[in-house]
């Protein structure tokens, strides 16, 4: 039986209705003005996660970088801080998946299993359970890049050099 992480903030941070959803992240990106023609796109973003109402603008210009990278990017890292369950280090969920009113992305299994051979890397199902910082990224990730593994990271106490070594090339 598959684990899913449900939506624990859709109607609340962002819509819940898939088509309201879907008009709205499309409104967002349809908003976003582009000065120079794209070659490529970013390997990282720094995106807000307050609800769409507030940084969704904001979300938008970052993810609007990545409407090249549909159907490359098969992997996608997300850190985020943690604001309810404290936690030592970076947490991944007990999850196999995480829903949204626009579906469901696998978590990238093996990249995980490699993670939390790290010491700062736990599981813990709670860190996530009620998370927003991740999950408002997840829509829009699904409407630019369409079909992607992923691989979440709940942040909580942890070092700069404890999260470079979670990041780097080489772990995941």
């Amino acid at each position: 039986m598959t684990n899913v992480r449900p939506a624990a903030v859709a109607g609340a941070f962002y819509p819940g209705e898939p088509r309201e959803l879907l008009a709205d992240i499309d409104e967002l990106l349809g908003g976003v003005a582009s000065f120079a023609p794209r070659f490529g796109h970013p390997k990282a973003l720094i995106v807000p996660h307050a609800g769409y109402i507030y940084s969704g603008g904001v979300a938008a210009s970052a993810y609007s970088e990545l409407e090249g990278a549909r159907g490359i990017v098969k992997r996608v890292v997300l850190l985020g801080p943690v604001h309810r369950v404290p936690v030592r280090g970076l947490a991944l969920p007990a999850a196999d998946e995480f829903a949204t009113p626009l579906g469901r992305i696998p978590i990238d299994r093996d990249a995980a299993r490699e993670a939390l051979a790290l010491p700062q890397v736990v599981s813990s199902a709670p860190a996530h359970a009620l998370e927003h910082s991740l999950e408002v990224q997840l829509p829009f990730l699904q409407r630019v890049l369409g079909e992607f593994a992923l691989v979440p990271f709940a942040v909580g106490d942890a070092s700069v050099d404890e999260v470079a070594q979670v990041i780097a090339d080489d772990p995941i």
